[in-house]
């Protein structure tokens, strides 16, 4: 009988205080140009920065939370991300402002790697990955309800994300504490498994969330300038799309492996395209509201795929760091790339070459989800002779290697050889015990 599973809740609580800061992305560089003498470029570029300190605190970290302790290394995310964004909401002067961001942008960083890394380590990291999202979902819609009712300026984003560093630091004194062992930090200098694809899912993923920040950083102005909204209504938009990226994931949740990885990734990746493309376009509040509730539907569950995708290549979490620290690149990218694509092309040719990006990474990261993800050798043979089927052995992390055939070979065909029985001589029938077990003794 199986132990019941048990929910890591800090985990859950380490994993929102890290990845709210990009959720909370459109509000936070809408709010530094319109609180502080920034152009729009420039509000992006801060927005970037943010992005690209949380990235650069993922690379260099992905080995060495197992060495330092996951506890330790925490703390040290949630209170620079406490000090950062909150000395960033408490000033007007630029310079704070960009040097605290920053600093709060590595603390989300090192929080996440945390997360992370102690996910990959889960049982299921697919379920506390999409718990996560859960988290995160619910707490930026809460921001983007009440934040456009409490007041103009730029500390409020920022603020929330100080507020949610302190508040999830409680939980993590359920951490493990201290270095680890000597052995263990052995094995976390093995080589990386899975190189080739986890080299191919980590650039796939630079340009999957360059595409979706890309847009993300600029909603909120194709909301007030494109579709003539103001903020009180482009907020209650966001809010019913992330309450619909809430929905998708728990369905994402309740559906779990049926269809593997493959199907999601790459159809999901698809139908995004699609969105970012529709979104970008919009010029009312029924096309925006479409676009931004359909893609945000869309775009956690396909990333909850992705997570459990990147955690499955190495059980001690470095490629989920790894994968998550590329996402953070092309995320750090995301806010400038839009600002720029919309300032010389417009909102509608933005959209286009994003979701034109989008279909070009489609392709390779439905075959690392395809390599990757345990699927039968032909059609009909996993549950042949009752045994484990060898593709589902082979495809899971740690599994040995050698005798058990590649996930997509083909199955060898099986040959039947017929063999001869000699003939015995008579006076020798019964010369040994094995001769009474040949071929007709009764």
């Amino acid at each position: 009988m199986s132990a019941p599973r048990t929910t890591p809740w800090p985990l859950v609580a380490l994993f929102t205080a890290g990845y709210l800061a990009p959720y909370l992305l459109p509000t936070t560089v809408g709010r530094l140009d319109a609180g502080l003498p920034l152009s729009p470029t420039q509000a992006g570029a801060v927005g970037s920065a943010l992005l690209l300190s949380s990235a650069a605190a993922g690379f260099l970290l992905a080995s060495r939370v197992e060495r330092l302790g996951a506890r330790t290394v925490a703390r040290a995310g949630l209170a620079l991300a406490l000090l950062g964004y909150g000395g960033a909401a408490l000033t007007t002067a630029v310079p704070a402002v960009v040097l605290g961001t920053v600093a709060g942008g590595f603390g989300s960083g090192t929080a996440t790697t945390v997360a992370a890394t102690r996910i990959a380590a889960e049982k299921d990291p697919h379920r506390a990955s999409t718990l996560g999202l859960l988290g995160v979902s619910a707490l930026a819609g809460i921001v983007y309800l009440t934040v456009p009712r409490l007041g103009p300026g730029h500390g409020l984003p920022l603020a929330a994300l100080a507020l949610t560093a302190l508040a999830v630091w409680p939980l993590t004194a359920r951490l493990p504490a201290g270095t680890a062992s000597a052995r263990a930090s052995r094995q976390a200098g093995r080589p990386l498994p899975h190189r080739r694809s986890g080299l191919v899912l980590a650039a796939a993923m630079v340009v999957w969330s360059l595409a979706q920040n890309a847009l993300w950083g600029v909603s909120g102005r194709i909301g007030l300038t494109q579709a003539h909204l103001d903020e009180a209504t482009v907020g209650i938009v966001f809010a019913a799309a992330l309450g619909a990226g809430l929905l998708g994931v728990l369905g994402a949740g309740a559906l779990g492996a049926r269809l593997g990885r493959a199907v999601p990734v790459g159809a999901g990746t698809v139908l995004i395209a699609g969105c970012i493309a529709a979104s970008a376009a919009a010029t009312d509040l029924v096309g925006f509201a479409t676009g931004e509730i359909a893609w945000n539907a869309l775009y956690p569950v396909v990333l909850s795929y992705l997570i459990g995708l990147a955690a499955s290549l190495d059980p001690r979490g470095r490629w989920a760091v790894l994968v998550g620290s590329a996402s953070s690149l092309g995320t750090a990218a995301g806010p400038l790339t839009g600002s720029v694509l919309s300032a010389q092309a417009g909102f509608p040719a933005m959209g286009l070459v994003l979701g034109a990006g989008l279909l070009a990474v489609a392709l390779p990261m439905t075959a690392v989800a395809l390599h990757t993800g345990g699927r039968p050798l032909l059609a009909g043979t996993v549950r042949r002779r009752g045994g484990t089927p060898a593709a589902v052995v082979a495809a899971t992390t740690g599994a040995p290697t050698g005798t058990v055939p590649e996930i997509g070979a083909p199955e060898q065909p099986v040959v039947e050889i017929p063999v001869e029985t000699p003939a015995v001589p008579a006076q020798r029938a019964y010369g040994t015990a094995a001769a009474g077990r040949g071929p007709g003794a009764g």
